[in-house]
């Protein structure tokens, strides 16, 4: 592994090689990165969305919904399953989304517990503006990269990904750890 000392993370390794000799610095290269760029992209989008007055567990949920294809609804139970996260927080979500009339929430039936959540035409049009807004910055971050380099750098995070999913099991993103 070729080390650039004018390079921050590189010379993380480095320090580390310097003081440990012999300590496995193989993974900083990657990892240090994937972390940076991981929090540059994130704050990056929570200041888009909070210029525009959103956030990104709405946009998260108007998204998953729009994703579904029409009539644009969903069980709160599919949500979170699509969403990754818990019950409590995606009827959270819905409740935050209802007041601002972005969704609806209906009983499936009589005598179900199974509640519907669909997009409003308020909802519709509310992602179809951020969606865009997100994903054209988020090509504008990438500008640097060809086609090409961006078509490569996603076959690699998929395979790292999978990679993981196999090795520590399939869990979920906010599970990690747990």
């Amino acid at each position: 592994m070729s080390l650039d000392p004018n390079d921050a993370v590189d010379a993380i390794a480095l320090g580390w090689l310097r003081e440990r000799p012999g300590t496995p610095v193989d993974s900083i290269g990657v990892v240090t990165r994937l972390w940076q760029a991981g929090k540059f992209f994130g704050d990056d989008r929570t200041r888009l969305l909070r210029g525009a007055d959103a956030d990104a567990a709405t946009l998260d949920l108007l998204s998953t919904l729009r994703r579904a294809g029409s009539p644009y609804r969903m069980t709160t139970r599919e949500l979170a399953g699509a969403a990754l996260i818990t019950a409590g927080a995606i009827t959270q979500r819905v409740a935050r989304a209802e007041k601002q009339g972005l969704v609806i929430r209906a009983p499936r039936g009589p005598g179900s517990r199974q509640v519907d959540v669909e997009l409003t035409q308020a909802g519709h049009d509310v992602v179809e503006r951020l969606v865009d807004l997100v994903l054209g910055r988020e090509l504008q971050l990438l500008h640097h990269l060809d086609h090409e380099e961006r078509d490569q750098l996603a076959r690699l995070l998929r395979k790292l990904l999978d990679g993981l999913q196999t090795q520590e099991g399939d869990l979920k993103p906010g599970h990690v750890g747990h």
